[in-house]
């Protein structure tokens, strides 16, 4: 059992990049889906794909790589299970100087910061890709 799904989704995603694999899948839960999408949307994943039946459900995920080199280099969880992170819409600040994201959960949803500053909301700060 999985005590931190987030962590489990973006380090199989680090790890499925640094090995050169072209899909990887994560088991299936709603947040995680709409953390996914919001990955494709941001450019890091390029398909998003449910398979399986009931209770055994996964995400495909298909990873992105230009020129042989992947999009996703790294990743870093803010929030933890065990101390949750906020931050206000006026606070968010680029990271790596737009060359990574930072991905909040707001009350509108999953999006990255650049989304969130724009629609001046804040909220829980998941993790830093890039």
């Amino acid at each position: 059992m999985v005590t931190d799904p987030i962590s489990d989704l973006i380090i199989r995603l680090q790890n499925a990049s640094a090995a050169g694999k072209q899909v990887v899948s994560i088991t299936y839960s709603k947040f995680g889906e709409n953390v996914a999408h919001a990955l494709k949307k941001a450019g890091y994943v390029n398909s998003v794909e449910k398979k399986g039946k009931p209770y055994t459900n996964e995400i495909i995920l298909g990873l992105v790589y230009f020129e042989n080199t992947p999009r996703v280099n790294g990743v870093e969880r803010i929030s933890k299970p065990s101390r949750r992170m906020y931050q206000k819409a006026g606070d968010i600040r680029m990271y790596r100087s737009g060359f990574g994201n930072t991905f909040l959960s707001t009350s509108k949803g999953i999006m990255t910061d650049t989304e969130a500053k724009k629609n001046k909301v804040g909220g829980e700060i998941l993790f830093k890709i890039w």
